[in-house]
């Protein structure tokens, strides 16, 4: 398995839009196992998203699917930033 978790930025006063375009954006990703978006508590504009996926090639293809894309390219005006990322190997947990 692969995994990810990493820290999204949205423009002031963006992030519930920034969720919404991403929530629409991630239906059906073959190999995704989970698609988790998370509010971050301590900064009102940072969101968290934590992926497990087959492997790492489905998450690479998820990116050129064009519901992936449409997202992408409506996000990203409302995009102010990166913070941390992490790659994982996940080995197991509830709802895997």
């Amino acid at each position: 398995m692969y995994g990810l978790i990493g820290q999204m930025k949205a423009a002031p006063g963006k992030r519930d839009e920034l969720v919404a375009i991403l929530k629409e954006g991630t239906g059906a990703m073959p190999g995704c196992l989970s698609y988790i978006l998370a509010l971050d508590p301590a900064d009102a504009d940072a969101i968290w998203i934590t992926e497990v996926w087959t492997d790492k090639e489905s998450h690479a293809g998820s990116l050129k699917l064009p519901a992936v894309q449409a997202a992408i390219a409506k996000a990203r005006p409302i995009i102010a930033g990166f913070g941390h990322r992490f790659e994982t190997t996940p080995v197991g947990g509830v709802g895997l």
